[in-house]
C-alpha cells in the first residue's frame, strides 16, 4: 500500500471513529435528559456527563434508559477498538517500511 493511500485510509478511519464518538455523546445527553438526577437545570450548557452514564451513576433505572446506556457503552467500545486497530495498522506499516 502506498503512503498516500495509507494516509487517506487513516483519515477516513479517523472520521468514522469521530462520527461514532459524536453519536455516543449525543446519546449521553439524551440519557441525562431522561435521568432526574443528571438533568441540567442551570440553564447554561455543560459537558456531557459521560462518566456518570458509563458507570450507571444517578441514571434512571427504566428499561428504555438502560437500553440507551448499553448502546452508548457499545459505541464507546467501538471507538476504543477503532483506536486499537488504527494503532496496530500504523505499527504494521512502520514495521514493513523499516
Amino acid at each position: 500500500m502506498t503512503g498516500e493511500a495509507f494516509y487517506l485510509l487513516c483519515g477516513v478511519w479517523a472520521l468514522g471513529i469521530l462520527v461514532v464518538f459524536i453519536q455516543a455523546i449525543r446519546l449521553s445527553y439524551r440519557i441525562e435528559a431522561r435521568s432526574p438526577d443528571l438533568t441540567n437545570r442551570s440553564g447554561y450548557p455543560r459537558k456531557a456527563m459521560m462518566f456518570h452514564t458509563i458507570t450507571n451513576t444517578n441514571v434512571a433505572r427504566d428499561e428504555e434508559t438502560q437500553a440507551m446506556r448499553r448502546r452508548m457503552n457499545r459505541l464507546l467500545l467501538i471507538v476504543v477498538a477503532g483506536f486499537a486497530v488504527m494503532a496496530a495498522g500504523i505499527g504494521l506499516v512502520r514495521r514493513m517500511n523499516s
